[in-house]
C-alpha cells in the first residue's frame, strides 16, 4: 500500500533473537559430534565432551556448579520444571506459591497447575511481598525482566525479604524468569538473588530448541516427565551438542557485549521515543527500572493487530505482545503495570538488538506515524 521499504527490519527480537554469525559456527562445528552423549563409544565420547564444554561455560558465566545447568528445550519447560519440580518435590498439598500478574504464559499455566493440584496460588505484591509470606509459602516466581514492557523487577528486595523469613524457619524458594535478561543485565543466582534462574537460546542469539535451569545446590526436583535420566535424572531426553555449544557462545558473547550494547541502545530508545512523540493518543508502557532494548506503547483507539500486519507488509517485523499470548483481553504485562485495560488492548512492542541500527528505528518510526495515520484517517 505504501511500497516496500529496501530491506526488512527486524524488531521482534524479544519473541526470538536471529542467530549470532559465531553461534552459528559453533553449531554448525559441533554437528560433527554425532554420537549420542549418553552411550560410551568414540563417537559418543566426543559428543559428550562437546555438551561437558558447554555445560561448564555456562557454569562459569552463572556462577554455579556444572551439574546446577539442567538443559531444557527452552524457556517454558525450564519454568515448569521450577515451578512444578519444585514444589512437587516438597509437596503441594496447602502448598502457598507466590506469583506475578504479568508473568509469562508458562508461568501461569505452572501456578494454575499447582493450584488444581491443591496449591494456594497467590498474585504477589511487590511492595509488600513481606506480608504475604506465611509458615507455608513454598515459592515465589519472578520476573527480571518483562518481555512485553521490558520492565525490570527487584528481585533482590524480595530475596532479603525470603532471607529474613527463612532465619525464622521459613523455606521458600525464589525462580526469576530470566530469559530476557542477559542482554541488559546479569543473570547469576547472586545477581538475581535467586535459587533457580531460567535462561533461553533463543532470547540471545542461540539457536532455538534450548534453554537452561540453573539451579542452587541441595534444590530438590522432580522431575516433569520419566525417560533416561539424562541431566542428572531431572530432565529426561537425549542432550543436543551443538544446540548447547551454540548457547553457550551466545550467552558468552551477551556479557562480552552488555555495557556497550546497554549505553548504545539506550540511545537508540530515547530517538525513538523522540520520532514517534507526535502520535496523538500514544502511551509509553514501561517501569521505573526497564531494558532500553524493549519499547511498548499503547495507541488508543487503533487496532494494533491490523497496524502489525500493515507495517509487515512495509518490511517491518514488530509486534502487539508475546508470541506465547492468546489472550484477546490484550496484554497482561500492561494491564498490571497501568491498570488500564484500553491501554493493554492496544499494544505494540517494538524490541531490537546488537545489529539493529539507528537508521532502522528512524525508518520504523516514519512508517508508524504514516501507518497511524492512514488507521486515524480510516478510523480503524
Amino acid at each position: 500500500m505504501f511500497g516496500q521499504s529496501k530491506k526488512r527490519v527486524y524488531l521482534d527480537w524479544a519473541a526470538a533473537s536471529p542467530v549470532s554469525p559465531r553461534a552459528e559456527r559453533v553449531f554448525a562445528a559441533a554437528l560433527s559430534a554425532c554420537g549420542n552423549p549418553s552411550a560410551v563409544h568414540a563417537e559418543a565420547r566426543a559428543a559428550r565432551a562437546v555438551l561437558d564444554d558447554a555445560r561448564t561455560k555456562i557454569a562459569r558465566l552463572a556462577e554455579v556448579r556444572t551439574e546446577g545447568v539442567i538443559f531444557t528445550s527452552g524457556a517454558t519447560e525450564a519454568n515448569a520444571l521450577a515451578i512444578l519440580g519444585s514444589v512437587r518435590a516438597r509437596g503441594v498439598s496447602g502448598a502457598h506459591v507466590l506469583y506475578q500478574a504479568g508473568a509469562h504464559a508458562s508461568v501461569i499455566a505452572a501456578v494454575k497447575m499447582l493450584e488444581q493440584e491443591g496449591a494456594r496460588i497467590e498474585e504477589i505484591r511487590l511492595a509488600d511481598v513481606e506480608s504475604q509470606i506465611t509458615p507455608d509459602t513454598v515459592l515465589i516466581a519472578l520476573d527480571a525482566v518483562n518481555s512485553e514492557t521490558g520492565e525490570v523487577f527487584d528481585t533482590l528486595s524480595v530475596r532479603r525479604v525470603l532471607d529474613a523469613h527463612r532465619a525464622r524457619g521459613g523455606t521458600a524458594l525464589l525462580h526469576v524468569d530470566a530469559a530476557q535478561a542477559p542482554r541488559a543485565r546479569g543473570f547469576t543466582l547472586a545477581t538475581l538473588g535467586a535459587d533457580m534462574v531460567t535462561l533461553d537460546a533463543q532470547k540471545v542469539g542461540g539457536v532455538r530448541g534450548i534453554g537452561a535451569l540453573l539451579v542452587r545446590q541441595g534444590i530438590t526436583l522432580r522431575p516433569l516427565y520419566g525417560g533416561g535420566g539424562q541431566e542428572g535424572g531431572r530432565r529426561s531426553g537425549t542432550e543436543s551438542p551443538a544446540l548447547a555449544s551454540a548457547f553457550a557462545t551466545a550467552l558468552m558473547e551477551c556479557s562480552e557485549a552488555k555495557e556497550k550494547y546497554t549505553e548504545k541502545s539506550a540511545r537508540m530508545r530515547a530517538n525513538l521515543i523522540e520520532h514517534i512523540s507526535g502520535i496523538e493518543n500514544m502511551f509509553v508502557n514501561e517501569g521505573k527500572e526497564k531494558v532500553s532494548h524493549i519499547l511498548n506503547v499503547s495507541l488508543l483507539g487503533r487496532d494494533t493487530d491490523y497496524l502489525v500486519a500493515l507495517l509487515d507488509t512495509e518490511g517491518f517485523a514488530v509486534a502487539t505482545r508475546s508470541a506465547c499470548e492468546t489472550d484477546e483481553e490484550g496484554s497482561r504485562p500492561v494491564l498490571a503495570l497501568t491498570g488500564d485495560a484500553e491501554r493493554a488492548r492496544t499494544t505494540l512492542r517494538i524490541s531490537w538488538g546488537p545489529t539493529t541500527n539507528e537508521r532502522d528505528l528512524d525508518l520504523f518510526a516514519d512508517a508508524l506515524i504514516r501507518n497511524v495515520r492512514f488507521l486515524d484517517e480510516n478510523a480503524i
